[in-house]
Order: C-alpha cells, then sequence, then structure tokens
C-alpha cells in the first residue's frame, strides 16, 4: 500500500474501465498516480479543480472521489473519448465536463483561478504553461504526470527536461518530483 498501487479503486473508475473496454477503446493509467490525485483532491475542501485533459474520465474519477460536497471539478478535452466520461461522470453534480480545446479554455479563464490543476495534456503542460499557472490560485496545486520519458515509446525527453526547467525556475512555485508510477511532477503555488 506505501506506494498506491493497492490503493482502493473509485466506484465510477469500474463503470469507466467496463464502459472503455466494450467500445475497445485503451487509455493507460496508473493507480498510483490516481490515488495520488485523490488524496490532493481531499486536501481542497470546497475547492475548485481543474482537469486539463479528461480523456475517458480516468483521472476524474480518481479527483472526484477525493472531493467533498463542496469541491467542483471542471475537466476539459477536445474530443469526447466515445462520450465514457459524460455517461460515467456527469451525474455527479459538482463535475463540468467541456468538450473543448484546452488552450482555448485557458486562454478564455479571465481571472478564473483552480485550488488544483492537474494537466494531463499538451495544453497546459507542454504548451500554454504560463496561462495554466495564471489560473493556479495562491497555495493551489499544480500536478503533471507522464513525466518519466520513454525511449522505446515516444521523444517526449527534450519536452519534459524543458518543462521541468521552467517550473524549477520559477520562484512562485515550490516543486517536488516523485519518480514513481509514471514520474509525476507536483508544485504549489506560494501565497
Amino acid at each position: 500500500m506505501l506506494d498506491g498501487a493497492a490503493a482502493p479503486v473509485p466506484p465510477r473508475l469500474t463503470r469507466i474501465e467496463a464502459a472503455a473496454a466494450a467500445a475497445a477503446l485503451h487509455y493507460g493509467s496508473d493507480p498510483r498516480v490516481g490515488a495520488l490525485l485523490r488524496t490532493l483532491a481531499a486536501a481542497k475542501p470546497g475547492g475548485r479543480l481543474l482537469e486539463l485533459g479528461t480523456g475517458i474520465g480516468v483521472g476524474a474519477a480518481w479527483i472526484l472521489d477525493g472531493m467533498d460536497a463542496a469541491a467542483r471539478l471542471t475537466t476539459v478535452d477536445v474530443q469526447e473519448a466515445a462520450g465514457i466520461a459524460r455517461r460515467c461522470l456527469g451525474d455527479d453534480p459538482r463535475v463540468e465536463l467541456i468538450a473543448a480545446d484546452a488552450s482555448d479554455f485557458l486562454e478564455g479563464l479571465g481571472a478564473r483561478t483552480f485550488d488544483l490543476i492537474f494537466a494531463d495534456a499538451p495544453p497546459g503542460k507542454f504548451v500554454d504553461l504560463q496561462r495554466a499557472l495564471d489560473a493556479l490560485a495562491p497555495g493551489g496545486l499544480y500536478v503533471v504526470d507522464d513525466m518519466l520519458p520513454d525511449p522505446e515509446r515516444d521523444d517526449r525527453g527534450p519536452q519534459l527536461a524543458a518543462l521541468q526547467a521552467a517550473l524549477l525556475a520559477r520562484r512562485d512555485l515550490v516543486v517536488t518530483g516523485v519518480p514513481w508510477a509514471t514520474g509525476v511532477l507536483v508544485a504549489a503555488k506560494r501565497g
């Protein structure tokens, strides 16, 4: 249990996985990252949370499982991934599912801020990082996963290094890397 791999699975996640299997969709997800997201969401009672990259709703299911009744989650994705997230999560009044380009969403935020941002898509992570960090409230947490490069499957090494360097260079953030699961980086915005 210490590494999070044996964390109890949110009930909605079971529905999401069944719907994905029925649609022959495969989305990789690590339960340790999910368990961390649930814990971080629980640390933001009544918080405003944002997920960039809904996919089929795996991350959102974990986040919702940690949220209290007063917290609100906005999750954004450019595609609906067969509508699985909407079918499996849309009945929860705490979640707002937005089908839009995350870059456009960030551009239109204005002064709106969030207490936790999980950037699980290129916008807010590899592009539009400044907009995402501008949307992070003081004391807010910025979380990214998939920070460990896989040289056999991708060539994101330079992007990952640039993101890490950009975050570490900021004086308004306290950053910690966690080298388990897919590699997680958590940054807290100073108040």
